[in-house]
């Protein structure tokens, strides 16, 4: 009992942790909405774009715990990361770079 008791404080502060970094990017970008997506055994990615077009990712031990962090926070959840969700990620140098470093093997 006392095990279970253990994992769900663990659960629980990490849920609270990944929303107040949730919460912190929407604020410093006016507003966030994410996406929540299985990575294996790793656990799942928390994608998020703020009004402003940056984006960010955090990544959850468990797809649960992924989507209690994002219920928490209050942000706008998508269910995949479409075309129209896309388009609201701003690109700038820096990703123009790295996406032409990866295409000639930087």
């Amino acid at each position: 009992m006392a095990d279970t008791q253990q994992v769900d404080a663990r659960a629980e502060r990490t849920v609270s942790r990944l929303a107040h970094r949730i919460g912190a990017f929407a604020k410093a970008h006016g507003g966030a909405e994410g996406q929540v997506a299985h990575i294996g055994e790793r656990g799942a990615r928390i994608v998020l774009v703020g009004e402003d077009g940056a984006w960010g990712d955090l990544v959850a031990p468990t797809y649960a715990i992924a989507e209690q962090a994002v219920t928490k926070s209050g942000i706008t959840v998508h269910e995949s990361f479409d075309g129209e969700f896309a388009a609201k990620v701003t690109t700038g140098p820096y990703e123009w770079k790295r996406m032409a470093g990866i295409q000639i093997g930087g």
